[in-house]
């Protein structure tokens, strides 16, 4: 496997162990180097290896496939799920909410693939923010990266206040309290081990995966007669009265920024890869089961809740609320004890939804304090002894206060307003993963790498799928704004959709004017003996170099950009783990350990 390093040297007795003690020894010492004085012979933007703080234990690989797999689960079903859809119905009607999930889902299912071919090449922190900085551009990786981490942290916020609205349902007394509470328990929680946020999130979203599986079942019952009025419904709330398109085009377009709220959080899937034990295999069975999640748990629930619940259902969105559509299919199953039971679970996915996004953002945190040349303060890159970066997540958690405002302004216009500067965020990563898989793929070919060194490739996907993706996400970031301007220009809802676009540009120009960083591929190209040799170049004029300065860029070069550096060397560990498995695969209860891998 010396191919996968590029690391043996000649004396080497075996090409593995030698690829394995330069993996090594990149890690221990470079990286270690680059925290404590912010210097590196590596290339600009090289990717980190964890652990890369040895003085704090770094981060650990303790995710196990069971914790990932259900953390790729939990981190699309959540609030956009369980509330969203509310509003989504409310505004577009329930035509326009089945094919605005059913188009997002199929385009983030394509950029989850593009994704995991490069997660599984290189399983590091930071995740596509990483492979934005070291395949395309530094400057662009920068601006991506702090926007992704402040979409995270907001995320924290959007789920607090949910929270708040999901109360209302009981009480409308001090509903802040319940996000303070939440506040607390999902901080202490992160903070103990990545273990801790792992089971945690398994749990809750076994009990998430249940509820949905139970709502899909009930929802088929509702519908044929099973409801308390004990009458067929059907199709009828296709066909009262401005459905099933409400408000137009532009209700139609409003439901994709809370489609991309629901489907955000799968892209951080890829953040797990840094913490995940064997992800050269664990990684691509996962990310080949989003495509079930996406049919089993949006395409049929939206589909049952268009048929059941009439978009004009009281409370269903407005200012103050926000109303679940699956509470109200369990109210005409049974009565107010099931409504109040969905409702309790609910709550559990609120809780969920936010331990994710905060594990994300205090992991993107951390890889920006820790690529090369560092993009935040270094005391971002310490973790404790037990691999938490707690620094990072105060600083992520701290966000949440913006949660708070719904005291002022009504946790439904609150929400909407963070679901919309969330949503776009999510598109503005699956963009920017379509832009970094498009160059990683360039380059792979270009430097005439074969395709079978790749751990993880979707076939099927190629050449169309980074074109596919770029496209797509960008005419949904222009189209999903038409509300906000037509019939009636409203500045605050165009503002909530817009406001993160002219921030990443300037962000990003900042950067590159001021910072000129090079990308990875110039320092590892060599000067020709001409150029050693020359003379020195005369002195420019003023003019020459102030055209020099505004035309500068940082794109990275796909003939030059390092393929080798910072893949995954499989361990013992890791082979021993693979063997473990194909050998209860081919025993005498292969069939029955094969329901068990797909089902947990």
């Amino acid at each position: 496997m010396s191919h996968e390093q590029g690391a043996a040297s000649p004396a080497s007795s075996h090409p593995y162990d030698a690829g394995k003690s330069a993996k090594k020894a990149s890690v221990s010492e470079l990286d270690l180097h680059d925290v404590e004085h912010g210097t590196s012979e590596q290339p600009i933007g090289a990717l980190p290896v964890p652990p890369i703080d040895k003085r704090r234990a770094g981060l650990h690989r303790a995710l196990s496939a069971r914790q990932v797999s259900m953390i790729a689960i939990a981190g699309t079903i959540g609030t956009g799920l369980f509330l969203g859809t509310g509003r989504s119905l409310a505004q577009g009607g329930p035509a326009s909410m089945l094919i605005c999930y059913s188009l997002v889902g199929f385009i983030v299912y394509i950029t989850l693939l593009l994704l995991g071919e490069m997660a599984t090449q290189y399983p590091v922190a930071g995740s596509f923010n990483a492979y934005a900085t070291r395949f395309f551009s530094p400057s662009y990786g920068f601006a991506l990266s702090w926007n992704y981490w402040f979409n995270d942290a907001v995320s924290v916020a959007s789920d607090l206040t949910a929270a708040q609205l999901v109360l209302q349902y009981w009480t409308t007394w001090h509903t802040w309290v319940i996000s303070l509470i939440f506040w607390v328990f999902l901080v202490t929680v992160n903070s103990i081990h990545v273990r801790a946020y792992g089971e945690l999130e398994y749990w809750l979203a076994s009990l998430k995966v249940i509820t949905v599986v139970v709502f899909i079942i009930l929802g088929i019952v509702v519908n044929v007669g099973g409801n308390q009025a004990h009458e067929y419904i059907g199709g009828k709330n296709w066909h009262i009265p401005g459905a099933p398109f409400v408000g137009g085009f532009g209700g139609f377009a409003r439901v994709f920024v809370t489609a991309s709220f629901a489907y955000g959080g799968t892209e951080s899937l890829g953040i797990t890869a840094g913490e995940t034990k064997n992800p050269s295999r664990n990684m691509p069975r996962v990310v080949k089961f989003v495509f079930w999640r996406i049919l089993l748990f949006y395409v049929l629930s939206i589909l049952l809740m268009g048929l059941n619940v009439p978009y004009t259902y009281p409370g269903l969105s407005n200012k103050e609320t926000t109303t679940s559509p699956f509470t109200i299919v369990f109210q005409m199953a049974g009565s107010t004890v099931a409504g109040s039971f969905m409702n309790t679970v609910i709550l559990t996915s609120v809780l969920s939804a936010g331990n994710h996004a905060l594990f994300a953002g205090t992991r993107v945190l951390y890889g920006l304090a820790t690529t090369t040349p560092p993009q935040a303060p270094a005391i971002f890159a310490r973790t404790t002894r037990s691999g938490v970066p707690l620094l990072a997540l105060l600083a992520t958690s701290s966000i949440s206060i913006l949660c708070f405002g719904s005291s002022f302004i009504g946790s439904g216009e609150l929400w909407g307003w963070l679901q919309n500067i969330v949503g776009v965020s999510n598109q503005i990563a699956w963009l920017s993963i379509g832009l970094a898989s498009w160059k990683f793929r360039r380059a792979w070919v270009r430097q005439g790498r074969p395709l079978s060194e790749m751990k993880f490739r979707a076939g099927w996907t190629w050449p169309w799928g980074p074109y596919f993706v770029v496209i797509s996400v960008t005419a949904l970031i222009i189209i999903q704004g038409w509300s906000s301007v037509i019939p009636e220009f409203s500045a605050v809802d165009f503002v909530s959709f817009y406001i993160e676009i002219p921030v990443m540009i300037v962000m990003y120009i900042a950067w590159m004017l001021l910072k000129r960083p090079k990308p990875a591929s110039a320092s590892t190209v060599p000067p020709t003996a001409s150029e050693s040799d020359a003379q020195p170049a005369e002195r420019q004029s003023l003019g020459r170099r102030i055209w020099q300065f505004l035309t500068y860029h940082d794109n990275v070069d796909i003939r030059t950009v390092d393929l080798k550096r910072d893949e995954y060397v499989e361990e013992e560990e890791d082979r021993v783990d693979d063997e473990r498995r194909e050998a209860k695969l081919k025993g005498r209860w292969g069939p029955l350990w094969r329901v068990y891998y797909a089902v947990v």
